[in-house]
């Protein structure tokens, strides 16, 4: 069976974003509403973004991209948005 990878974005009640990789996203996305995960345990995280990807390091990639500087505002809210829509 062939593993699937995901890049996501988390958006949290205080407005901070989360950007993480997993090769299971409903089971991380439960730990990070139970309060399992250090980052958001305080912040009621909700998933706004995802994408998939068919190895580890392309996810990690993309994560990274998340966090860079030049990718982030203006991309990721475009990102967002047009994943919600």
């Amino acid at each position: 069976m062939k593993q699937i990878y995901y890049a996501y974005i988390l958006e949290c009640n205080n407005g901070t974003k989360y950007y993480g990789h997993t090769n299971n996203l409903v089971e991380r996305i439960k730990d990070h509403t139970r309060g399992n995960v250090y980052s958001t345990r305080n912040n009621q995280p909700r998933l706004v973004y995802y994408e998939e990807f068919n190895l580890r390091s392309e996810a990690f990639k993309r994560e990274m991209q998340f966090k860079n500087g030049k990718t982030r505002k203006k991309t990721i809210e475009k990102l967002i948005e047009s994943f919600t829509k």
